[in-house]
């Protein structure tokens, strides 16, 4: 099922991302339960997390939307395929756009800028992270394809404008 009839069925359980995010993997159509990161410029836990098992679920990162520095390769991409990832939402930027049309993993993010960001390993693993106007809460569903991303609600958490 697309976004778009995902977005219909949820009604007033789910969430679109506002933020605006171009497909880079060779998965343009991909769901799963959400894991996130919220980390700036610094892809030392993005490594760590990518290296371990992913159960088919998608990783939300906010960087912030930073472009000033990627913080997704070809190498960590590849990681993410070994280890059983479905995906990643970036609200930042990716590298070695070429190479990642390639891999089987699916992929959005906001653009892409060569330099590569900092490994200090600085940042929040699986705490709800907010970008776009869209919260994404861990192990809450996300589902994404070229017409954007969408995110079922955490319960008792209303619709933006509801009243």
């Amino acid at each position: 099922m697309n976004t778009a009839d995902r977005m219909d069925e949820l009604g007033d359980g789910g969430d679109s991302c506002e933020l605006q995010l171009r497909q880079y993997g060779r998965r343009t159509e991909f769901d799963g339960p959400i894991r996130t990161l919220r980390c700036h410029e610094d892809i030392g836990l993005l490594r760590e997390l990518l290296a371990q098992p992913g159960d088919g679920a998608v990783l939300v990162v906010d960087g912030r939307s930073s472009l000033r520095c990627a913080i997704l390769g070809d190498r960590l991409a590849g990681s993410a395929v070994r280890n059983g990832w479905s995906g990643l939402v970036i609200a930042g930027g990716v590298r070695d756009t070429r190479a990642l049309a390639d891999i089987d993993l699916g992929i959005k993010a906001v653009g892409s800028n060569p330099r590569r960001g900092t490994a200090d390993g600085t940042g929040e693993i699986d705490v709800p992270v907010s970008f776009g106007g869209t919260t994404f809460v861990p192990g809450q569903h996300v589902w994404c394809d070229d017409d954007g991303v969408v995110v079922t609600r955490p319960s008792g958490v209303r619709a933006r404008g509801a009243s």
